[in-house]
């Protein structure tokens, strides 16, 4: 049986003693993924934890990976292999990431927006999505999970990254 590596946390629930509540399913979601930021080895995150998160929640309809020139072939293989859009950026990915967030944002079929990484550069994007009528979803791992991000937003996602001698 493959034991639970991430906990979904309404803002303001802690996490001692109780179930956290669940989230209203069947929510369409539009999923970006910082990949330099969360998809890095130290972390052992893997893309299939994150989906498998999000479909607690919902169904998801749009999911993009930003990467940089640097990403492995083989992680890049592994995000097509999931399903999933890479977007690969010649340096640094966060103005990509805001253009993607964005035109999800101005989606009319995306209910939510989630948002992996632990950066918290992206807490205007939560803002925005929520002054649009977006259920927001930040998904990250510590250590660096920006507090200012988890709580803004309407559901946090906490990764639990791969301790020594575990491997996912």
């Amino acid at each position: 049986m493959k034991e639970s590596i991430f906990k979904v946390l309404r803002r303001g629930e802690k996490e001692v003693g109780e179930e956290p509540a669940k989230p209203v399913k069947g929510k369409s979601i539009g999923l970006i993924i910082d990949g330099p930021n969360i998809l890095r080895k130290e972390f052992g995150i893997k893309l299939e934890d994150i989906v498998e998160a999000l479909e607690r929640i919902g169904k998801i309809r749009v999911a993009k990976v930003v990467l940089n020139q640097y990403a492995p072939q083989g992680l890049i293989e592994a995000v097509v292999n999931q399903g999933l859009e890479p977007i690969i950026v010649a340096g640094d990915t966060d103005v990509r990431i805001a253009i993607e967030a964005m035109e999800l944002i101005y989606n009319s079929d995306v209910e939510v927006i989630a948002l992996a990484t632990r950066d918290a550069d992206f807490l205007p994007i939560i803002n925005e999505a929520k002054r649009k009528g977006k259920e927001t979803i930040v998904i990250g791992v510590e250590p660096g999970f920006s507090v200012a991000l988890q709580n803004a937003a309407d559901y946090v996602i906490r990764m639990e990254g791969k301790e020594k001698g575990n491997d996912f």
